[in-house]
């Protein structure tokens, strides 16, 4: 990072410090993000209280499996998601600022095959092109961990997916090559980001945590040990819908 860029420390504290003052100064939200460019970033990630960041059971009916959605409820109701599908309105404050920052200044993104799609083992034809339409939110090439080959698939709006079939290492390689000086954002689902995590990948993590009981589903932080990981708390805040935690490895300081 440059020399006059802040540590990892003092964007989180910037960050926060806008969360606890309402947010309306698009300013300081701007110099977090323009700081934290060139980075692996977990971000609006959303877990339950019980440690499940989706439901069990995913299916084309349930994309975010059983009762996942609950978990999303801080989300769906900001600024940021209702521009995502061209809607206006939507609120604003902290929930909305962790959104923002949970879609912006991305040159790339990260996914794991089920995050594009319910279908499992080899493609069965080309139909399926995601969950979002012709236009994803991802505006930015985006790639696909996946065991079956697949050719590049180009959507409205500038998302391209990419499938790799070559491992997490693969992927991140071609995601940083596609993102320039933008940051990489490991967008999910569960084992995606445990996967990074474990292999020492992401610099830093925004968890929502939501005021929510799944009681079963994919389990984000069992077995890991993320102090021994190198992470440590930065920073939280909490609105009614979640509790906002950044996480930062200790040598980002």
């Amino acid at each position: 990072m440059a020399a006059n860029t802040p540590n990892f420390a003092g964007q989180c504290a910037l960050l926060l410090s806008s969360c606890r003052h309402g947010f309306g100064e698009l300013a300081k939200l701007q110099a977090v993000e323009g700081a934290m460019l060139g980075r692996v970033r977990v971000a609006g990630f959303a877990v339950s209280l019980d440690g499940f960041g989706a439901g069990p059971e995913q299916s084309l009916q349930d994309p975010l499996g059983k009762r996942g959605k609950e978990l999303h409820s801080w989300f769906f109701g900001t600024k940021t998601f209702k521009a995502m599908f061209g809607e206006s309105g939507g609120s604003e404050g902290v929930d909305e600022t962790f959104a923002h920052s949970s879609m912006d200044g991305f040159g790339a993104f990260i996914l794991g095959r089920n995050m594009f799609g319910p279908v499992r083992g080899k493609w069965p034809d080309d139909n399926w092109k995601g969950w979002w339409g012709d236009n994803p939110p991802y505006h930015a090439p985006t790639f696909v961990l996946t065991h079956h080959a697949r050719e590049p698939i180009a959507m409205e709006g500038g998302t391209t997916f990419h499938f790799v079939t070559d491992g997490i290492h693969a992927a991140l390689e071609r995601a940083r090559d596609a993102a320039g000086t933008g940051n990489v954002k490991i967008g999910g689902g569960v084992s995606t980001v445990r996967q990074y995590l474990q292999a020492g990948l992401v610099d830093e993590l925004h968890f929502a945590l939501s005021p929510v009981l799944l009681g079963r589903g994919e389990a984000m932080f069992e077995g890991l040990d993320l102090p021994a990981l190198g992470y440590r708390v930065m920073g939280s805040t909490a609105t009614d819908l979640a509790t906002h935690v950044v996480l930062g490895r200790k040598e980002s300081e």
